[in-house]
């Protein structure tokens, strides 16, 4: 996948991607668009849309993803969280799912971003409604038990055949990791 990478997909701070269909496409020229704009996108400021970085964990296997039960937003998603001001996306994803998941060892498969997804964060007490440019990169559990933050319900072993019935932003690891799968030769 690299050796098909130029200059229009890779950004400071979130690293190189290569989209494989349209939708891919449009994501990336928002978040491309939006960071060349806004000086603060990695930040947190709540009156502003900005930069979340997120993990898809698969299982020692690869055959499942961790999904936390998110307990803000009550839906099943992958691990991640708000950059806080650090632009290093895949820093904040591998910090995030380790303090997401409780388990004591990970390892990023690919320094690649596997996906973007920009979507609506709704209003609530504290932040007007905004978006998150979230960029998603892949990982594997390697060590220990997952164990629920303070932040989720539960978490759960999800088979990637099962992830049809979830919305899109979950779906599409199990839409695109067989062709990932690939070309890492995993």
């Amino acid at each position: 996948m690299g050796e098909h990478q130029n200059s229009d997909h890779a950004l400071a701070g979130i690293g190189q991607f290569a989209p494989l269909d349209a939708r891919d496409t449009d994501m990336w020229s928002r978040l491309v668009m939006f960071c060349r704009q806004e000086p603060r996108a990695f930040g947190r400021d709540p009156l502003t849309s900005h930069v979340t970085a997120s993990a898809f964990v698969l299982s020692p296997d690869l055959s499942s993803v961790l999904l936390t039960h998110h307990a803000k937003l009550d839906r099943w998603l992958q691990l991640g969280g708000h950059c806080d001001g650090i632009q290093d996306a895949c820093f904040t994803a591998t910090k995030e799912a380790y303090e997401e998941s409780g388990l004591s060892r990970i390892r990023l498969l690919t320094s690649e971003v596997f996906d973007v997804d920009v979507h609506d964060i709704p209003a609530s007490t504290k932040e007007p409604t905004h978006l998150h440019y979230d960029v998603r990169y892949l990982f594997v559990a390697e060590a220990g038990e997952p164990i629920a933050s303070k932040e989720s319900h539960a978490l759960a072993w999800v088979p990637l055949d099962q992830l049809a019935s979830e919305a899109d932003s979950v779906a599409v690891v199990a839409r695109k990791w067989p062709l990932w799968r690939e070309r890492l030769g995993l």
